[in-house]
């Protein structure tokens, strides 16, 4: 375990935004990051735990507490067989690209459309992060995780998890610290059904249809590039969150007042993407509204709307916000806040933020 004092936080996120932190902890097994946990809520210290920092945007001020930063690493396949499949135990900092790759050469099947996500293994349950039609929940059998409040081990099922669109338990709360997360992969050479219609497109099938597990990953991770969604110290698009606000979820009243909006500021013919949702909800996309509210790709550099020009639109997709450079969590939080207020103005959503703000808020 390594201990570090007024340590800058920003290197430590995809994002490269926000101060210090206090103290920084680094934990490389279990039980280092139980005992960082422990020792920081005995002592009553704001806690801030971290893995690859995929989905924060730190204050300028850093955080005054502690800092944990998860750095265990391992994927242990526990079983496999024909009929149940391959169940794999995987650390919680274990960076989950690594791991993604790894199911595909070895022919586990489950995770291959998730191929390029920044962050770590165990940040993937709390986001019940998802792309490309495949989303964790699909696949993970257990949660093991420290309990806080019981000073406990405690596993969930996937059932108790809680899991809906980006949301989860362990997003709801900061309770449990993720400790490693076991998932059930089919064996197989083939990928699970192709369920996102532009990579079925560039995988030259129909949707619902199987690949080789490596040609799905390329794809997926082709399709990335295209939208500067893999990380590249050299390309200021990916200096971001990702996606930066979630798809809106709409009651059926709500997206047709949605519907009027579009056809009143776009035309009698408009009408916004319309997906199933979580249950009786229907779901847009938050791309395609902020693109038709007037904030097309590269929106902020020209400095708009009174912003500092330091952060942007990503100049290959709206939907995430990037630092050019040099731009600080002020910056980030300025254009996001006229973003998400345009988008409001225009079609009467308001985006939800899918990166978590730590000491500031939107």
């Amino acid at each position: 375990m390594v201990e570090e004092f007024d340590s800058p936080l920003a290197p430590l996120t995809t994002m490269r935004v926000g101060g210090p932190a206090h103290r920084l902890v680094t934990a490389t097994t279990i039980d280092e990051l139980v005992d960082a946990v422990r020792e920081t809520d005995d002592a009553g210290e704001p806690l801030l735990v971290i893995g690859g920092g995929s989905n924060l945007v730190i204050a300028d001020e850093g955080f005054a507490g502690t800092v944990v930063r998860v750095a265990t690493s391992g994927v242990t396949r526990e079983s496999q067989d024909s009929c149940g499949g391959a169940y794999v135990r995987v650390a919680a900092g274990e960076v989950w690209d690594d791991f993604v790759a790894r199911a595909v050469a070895e022919g586990w099947s489950g995770v291959e459309a998730l191929s390029g996500i920044p962050g770590s293994a165990g940040a993937t349950p709390v986001q019940n992060v998802g792309a490309y039609g495949q989303e964790v929940a699909q696949t993970i059998a257990s949660v093991r995780t420290w309990d806080r409040e019981a000073q406990a081990v405690r596993t969930f099922a996937a059932s108790e998890c809680g899991f809906s669109y980006r949301h989860s338990l362990f997003k709801a709360s900061s309770r449990y610290v993720v400790l490693d997360v076991a998932f059930q992969l089919v064996v197989g050479d083939l990928s699970a059904p192709i369920g996102y219609a532009d990579l079925a497109t560039g995988l030259g099938v129909a949707q619902g249809e199987r690949v080789p597990l490596g040609e799905a990953r390329e794809a997926v991770l082709e399709q990335r590039r295209r939208r500067g969604m893999v990380l590249d110290a050299a390309d200021h698009d990916t200096w971001s969150c990702g996606s930066f606000f979630t798809n809106p979820m709409l009651s059926v009243a709500a997206f047709g007042r949605l519907e009027e909006r579009v056809r009143e500021r776009l035309g009698a013919d408009a009408a916004p993407p319309r997906f199933p949702g979580d249950g009786d909800a229907l779901k847009s996309s938050a791309a395609w509204l902020i693109d038709k509210a007037g904030f097309t790709k590269g929106f902020g550099a020209a400095g708009e709307a009174g912003l500092s020009g330091r952060a942007s639109l990503s100049t290959k997709h709206t939907l995430a916000i990037t630092n050019r450079g040099e731009a600080t969590a002020y910056d980030i939080r300025a254009l996001a806040r006229v973003v998400r207020d345009g988008v409001r103005e225009a079609f009467g959503v308001t985006l939800v933020n899918e990166p978590v703000f730590v000491g500031h808020d939107l």
